[in-house]
């Protein structure tokens, strides 16, 4: 456990150290939510949701979501640094297996961005969302997994590039386009078909609707409408982190070698 928490310790240091990104990844997310709600509000109404849930409240699960996908892909562009630095190199030759140092690593992006989300879910009952325990708790859970699994897949990227300015033009064409076709902005009810079959075969699609069914769980108003099962989300959403995890660490043993 020492590599571990050394390597996940050494990523809270950094982020304690750059406060910026604490305002960044919030203050963007959130400033969407805002001008974006407020002024689909009036307009738009999400397909199968209930009279009572305006656009904010539809919006809201989605801008968690962001500040999951941002937090958790940009925290790994500290593999680019390190690869640059000499650090990466250091910790490459200690006798560490590649699992254990990619674990750390998906643990520090991981707990970063649960604790920038849950900064944000203190923002739900302003909406009119009503936790309990067991919605609490599922929340965070799903939370935490998609936080995993994303910072798995910022990873997966980061360890085959060379340079930030490759990871961010990569990371640009990657995040809104899954942001967009999870059924964040809108739902897929009405959409073209190839535009639904897209959607479908996002995982980040089937993380939302676990996190959606999970946060609403104790609120009689429902901001969603048909969708994937909890079961189903669940189980593609672990699927996608466990594949995600396994690839990160082949692409470090394959870049070590």
């Amino acid at each position: 456990m020492l590599p571990i928490t050394t390597i996940w310790w050494r990523e809270i240091i950094r982020f304690y150290r750059q406060r910026s990104r604490l305002f960044s990844a919030i203050a963007q997310p959130l400033v969407f939510w805002l001008l974006i709600g407020s002024g689909l509000s009036a307009s738009f109404q999400p397909a199968g949701a209930s009279g009572e849930t305006g656009y904010m409240t539809y919006f809201y699960p989605g801008i968690v979501v962001l500040v999951l996908l941002f937090t958790s892909i940009f925290a790994t562009i500290s593999v680019v640094n390190d690869r640059r630095e000499g650090f990466l190199q250091s910790i490459l030759v200690a006798p560490v297996p590649r699992w254990q140092i990619v674990l750390a690593q998906a643990l520090g992006g991981t707990t970063l961005a649960l604790l920038q989300g849950l900064l944000l879910l203190l923002l739900a009952p302003t909406i009119g969302i009503r936790f309990g325990v067991t919605s609490l708790l599922l929340s965070i859970g799903v939370m935490t997994l998609l936080a995993f699994g994303l910072t798995n897949l910022g990873l997966l990227i980061a360890w085959r590039m060379d340079s930030t300015q490759g990871f961010h033009a990569i990371m640009n064409l990657l995040l809104i386009p899954i942001w967009l076709l999870s059924g964040a902005f809108f739902p897929s009810t009405g959409v073209p078909g190839w535009l639904a079959w897209a959607m479908k075969f996002n995982p980040l699609t089937y993380g939302l609707a676990v996190f959606r069914h999970s946060l609403y769980l104790d609120t009689t108003t429902k901001a969603f409408g048909e969708g994937p099962s909890w079961a189903l989300s669940m189980l593609i959403t672990g699927l996608f982190c466990a594949l995600a995890y396994v690839g990160a660490t082949f692409t470090a043993s394959a870049q070590a070698n």
